[in-house]
């Protein structure tokens, strides 16, 4: 029996790309292999990997002066990557001023990773409210090198529902979590990043789509890597990429253009999003600690009102069980903001967010 996988990451993936994918696991395209055995350099795999870039800019409306690549290392190793290409400096002291919005722990580990490279500097946090907001952005200054902030934000399930104006100084986001979920204007952005395995596909791939006017300013002492024209020169073939994640990306994008674009998609989420969030807000046992303007489409955390926090600990505990065992799986909060969460990325069908709210009324009427 298939469940419901409101899991944050990696999470669930539609069925139709599951099941083609495992219609095609010997036999991909009529070749007689798998995408697991193909070469990255053969004429079997340079369509898949051609067609899957393509898929991705059409559905994202990505215009021609950006690069797509497809490469390893998770969100994590961006946060690395770009102060390296964009700030970093063969003097030392030298480095470049780098704005950040502080909105979570993901943007808070972009922070601490950044500085090792660029002159940092938290312009905004939301930490005083645990993350339950996003801050008042204040515009960029003179000489910033660029200016960072995670659109959806995982764990505390916020998102921007307006960008921040940085005029000529390139606007950097993680998009790990709401990638294709709504229309993004792509070219308000120097850099987007993500990394597949939240709304895109498998883990083990990451998409960045970059300006090419930031393409090739990384100081000589960067690792071969770790620049973004290697990779570019390459067409993310420098070295073996993820074949087989890529081809999963293709076959997830396939999926998206068959329901409609991103438009569908984004209208299925609301849909979702609204009826969970109503439900929330009617419910006398569970609710949303996030601000209503700042609310995520995607990552939905909940807590219980019992105010006796060992209780509330138990209660939690024997919510996270029984939804197990009724199919509802993975809903247990971050280790680090506990409660509960709800992922209900592009792949949830909304009969799981409809089986969840029945079980939650179940639990709330023991």
């Amino acid at each position: 029996m298939r469940v419901f996988n409101f899991s944050a990451g990696p999470s669930v993936l539609p069925l139709q790309v599951l099941e083609r994918a495992a219609a095609e696991m010997t036999d991909a395209n009529g070749t007689g292999q798998s995408v697991m055995e193909m070469s990255h350099r053969s004429k079997d795999y340079k369509p898949i990997i051609e067609k899957t870039e393509a898929l991705l800019r059409e559905l994202m409306g990505i215009p021609a002066n950006y690069k797509v690549l497809f490469l390893q290392g998770g969100a994590s190793l961006q946060f690395a990557m770009i102060p390296l290409n964009l700030a970093a400096s063969d003097i030392p002291g030298d480095e470049k001023t780098a704005a950040y919005i502080d909105t979570g722990v993901w943007s808070d580990k972009a922070i601490v990773e950044g500085s090792k490279y660029a002159k940092v500097e938290v312009r905004a946090s939301s930490k005083d409210k645990a993350y339950t907001y996003i801050p008042q952005a204040p515009a960029p200054k003179t000489g910033d090198a660029y200016y960072h902030i995670t659109l959806n934000n995982t764990i505390v399930g916020t998102k921007w529902d307006t960008l921040p104006e940085t005029g000529s100084v390139p606007l950097i986001s993680d998009i790990s979590s709401c990638i294709l979920s709504e229309p993004l204007d792509v070219s308000k952005f120097g850099i987007l990043y993500a990394g597949a395995q939240k709304n895109l596909g498998p883990a083990g791939v990451t998409v960045v789509i970059i300006r090419e006017d930031l393409v090739g300013h990384a100081p000589d002492w960067t690792p071969i890597m770790l620049r973004y024209d290697t990779h570019v020169a390459e067409g993310s073939m420098f070295n073996t990429p993820p074949c087989y994640c890529i081809y999963m990306i293709g076959l997830v994008l396939d999926w998206i253009k068959d329901l409609g674009g991103v438009e569908v998609v984004a209208k299925l989420n609301h849909e979702k999003a609204d009826l969970f969030y109503s439900y929330l807000d009617a419910s006398q046992m569970f609710y949303s600690p996030v601000d209503k303007q700042f609310r995520s489409l995607m990552n939905i955390p909940f807590i219980i009102t019992e105010q006796d926090e060992a209780k509330k600990l138990e209660m939690e505990t024997r919510f996270v069980k029984e939804a197990a065992a009724a199919g509802l799986m993975n809903l247990a909060g971050h280790r680090l903001v506990g409660g509960m969460r709800a992922s209900i990325y592009n792949a949830m069908p909304i009969k799981g967010v409809r089986a969840l709210i029945d079980f939650m009324k179940k639990f709330e009427g023991c």
